[in-house]
This record gives C-alpha cells, structure tokens and sequence, in this order.
C-alpha cells in the first residue's frame, strides 16, 4: 500500500466554503456507480449535510496537503433494537488517484470515534457486491453483516434517483 509521506489526513465537519470540493467528489463517486441524480437531489442532499441544527445528517470531508480528496455522508436515526441511535454510513469516497492511503479507512475510523462519543450504537454500511476494493478495507475494519439488503422502490422508474447506493 503506498504511504502517506510526510502528511497527515484532517477529517473534518464538511463546510458550506467545501461545496465546490463536495460536489466534485459527489460526482466521481455517483459516476463511479453509474448512478444518475436530478440536480434537485444533489442540492437537497448538500443543504441537508450543512445544515445548522440537523444533526441526522452529516458530512465529513478528508483533507490532505490542503486539499479535500475524500467524503462522507451519514444519517443518524434511532432503531427499535436499541435506545441508542445508529448512524447509516450512506456514502464514502476517495479520489481515485488518492486511493490506498488510507483515507478511506481514516474517514470511518473518524465516523467511528465520533459515534463513540455521542453514544451511538453502531455504523452500517452497504457497498456493490463487485466493489471488492471496498470489501477489503471494510473486512478489516468492521464485520461482515449476514444480512441481505432489499429495495422496494416507491420513485418508480424514470424518477430521477438512484436505485442502489454504494458506500
């Protein structure tokens, strides 16, 4: 794996002056899945992440040398298994030409620390079943779930939002 020389990674609380950043790391990553969202999702996701006073959804930006070269979007919602609240992991990207550093791992390790603090119960994610990439990172940093995901779309086709998600 290549190294970081001599830079640390920032995770850090996405801001509105990261909305050039966000976006441009939005679209790699909906590209990357070949997803297809209308504008009127993208700015809603963006306003919900910078919200003051909506601590259900949260963004997190990973910074090196300066620069913001990864994301992450989160929900955090209560569950009926436990009185703690979860947090869904919804997305997670890296620069491509950034991958295999370990911001990736340094963007969930961050997540995780935070929901520590504020007393979550757990972080879940989903990734494709071909994005083996992915599984690797998250087989080492959480376990694997045996639970299989199902989607019942209520948009219909044609509507304009993505049918799978990919963290």
């Amino acid at each position: 794996m290549p190294e970081i020389a001599d830079a640390k990674v920032l995770i850090r609380p996405l801001r509105p002056a990261d909305e050039r950043d966000w976006r441009r790391l939005w679209a790699g990553y909906l590209a990357f899945y070949r997803q297809a969202l209308s504008a009127e999702t993208t700015e809603a996701t963006w306003r919900a992440l910078i919200e003051e006073g909506r601590a259900e959804m949260l963004g997190r930006v990973a910074e090196l040398e300066g620069r913001v070269v990864g994301m992450l979007n989160a929900v955090i919602h209560p569950n009926t298994w436990s009185a703690a609240p979860v947090c869904y992991l919804e997305d997670l990207y890296v620069d491509a030409e950034r991958r295999g550093l370990g911001i990736g791992r340094a963007l969930i390790e961050a997540l995780a620390q935070e929901g520590r603090r504020a007393g979550w119960r757990r972080i879940y994610w989903r990734t494709a079943d071909d994005n083996f990439t992915a599984q690797f990172l998250y087989d080492a940093v959480a376990r694997r779930s045996r639970w299989v995901t199902y989607e019942l779309d209520l948009a219909g086709p044609g509507a304009g939002e993505r049918s799978t998600s990919g963290s």
